[in-house]
């Protein structure tokens, strides 16, 4: 087996225990409790919160799998993979809301299976650099910071679903970009050697990966409290990896290499995938009442 197939592997093991981890917490952060809470507040009371905590290992093992996964195969490759998490989310929260899986749902979910496995095989992504520049970096900052802020500022002066999208766009770019960062830091982790542990401790990219990490998960937790899990689930899917991909391709200069005629179905099954995984976040999403942020 290949470090490709094995990165494959890793990639779904991860989506498996993301799946699980958000599920949980998408049920801690309605249910933590009935007041209108600020983003901080709401992040402050997770904290002390048993099922939250439960949430976030099972999560921390994806964050694992995802970085192994990311050690071995390009960025493009892993965040294609990590979408199919909603296949494994979608049963298991119909089983915790005492539902059935719809006929529909089974279909999305196979159409998105098979547009996945499409983007893997025809695209053929490759890897790229492991490290970008500081003034790539800045570039980066330059063009999704003011995003991302006037996302935040949206957020704040709107409620309910339209709250919950904002927020979730915010999430999804954080994560994306807490991938790319991620192969980086994995790239350079020895710590069988002092000067290994050093190395590591004066990369940049270690601190701006935790900050990175800390951002998204409360602004995960954020989303999901600010309304229904139809709004901030399927944008926080989906925005992920069209960002960590578009960072893999700008940042660490990874390509895809379709062929001649594979870009008409390489695209035709990039739209598949963003229009399944909403149909599926909107099927599996519980009946909880939206809460004020």
């Amino acid at each position: 087996m290949g470090e490709a197939d094995i990165a494959v592997v890793l990639a779904l093991a991860a989506a498996l225990f993301m799946a699980v981890g958000d599920v949980i917490h998408q049920r801690s952060a309605h249910e933590i409790t009935d007041e209108p809470v600020g983003h901080l507040e709401l992040f402050l009371k997770l904290l002390r919160d048993g099922r939250w905590w439960l949430g976030s290992g099972v999560a921390a093992m994806g964050f694992a799998c995802q970085a192994a996964a990311l050690g071995l195969g390009s960025v493009l490759l892993v965040q294609a993979l990590l979408v199919t998490s909603l296949l494994f989310a979608l049963p298991l929260s119909a089983r915790l809301s005492h539902r059935r899986v719809t006929r529909w749902e089974w279909i999305w979910a196979v159409l998105l299976a098979g547009a996945v496995a499409v983007i893997v095989t025809v695209g053929n992504p490759t890897e790229g650099a492991t490290r970008a520049s500081l003034q790539t970096w800045i570039e980066v900052a330059a063009v999704l910071g003011p995003v991302l802020v006037l996302c935040l500022v949206g957020a704040r002066m709107s409620s309910g679903a339209m709250s919950a999208v904002l927020t979730g766009v915010v999430s999804g770019a954080l994560w994306g970009v807490f991938a790319v960062l991620t192969k980086t830091v994995v790239h350079r982790l020895d710590v069988t050697s002092l000067a290994g542990v050093v190395e590591l401790l004066s990369t940049p990219e270690l601190y701006a990966w935790a900050v990175v990490g800390i951002l998204g998960t409360s602004t995960q937790q954020a989303a999901f409290r600010a309304g229904s899990l139809t709004a901030s689930l399927p944008t926080m899917t989906v925005t992920e990896p069209l960002v960590g991909c578009a960072l893999g391709v700008v940042v660490l200069g990874e390509t895809m290499r379709p062929g001649e005629t594979g870009w008409v179905l390489l695209i035709a099954a990039a739209v598949t995938v963003v229009v399944a995984t909403a149909a599926l976040a909107r099927g599996e999403a519980t009946d909880l009442e939206p809460a004020t942020v």
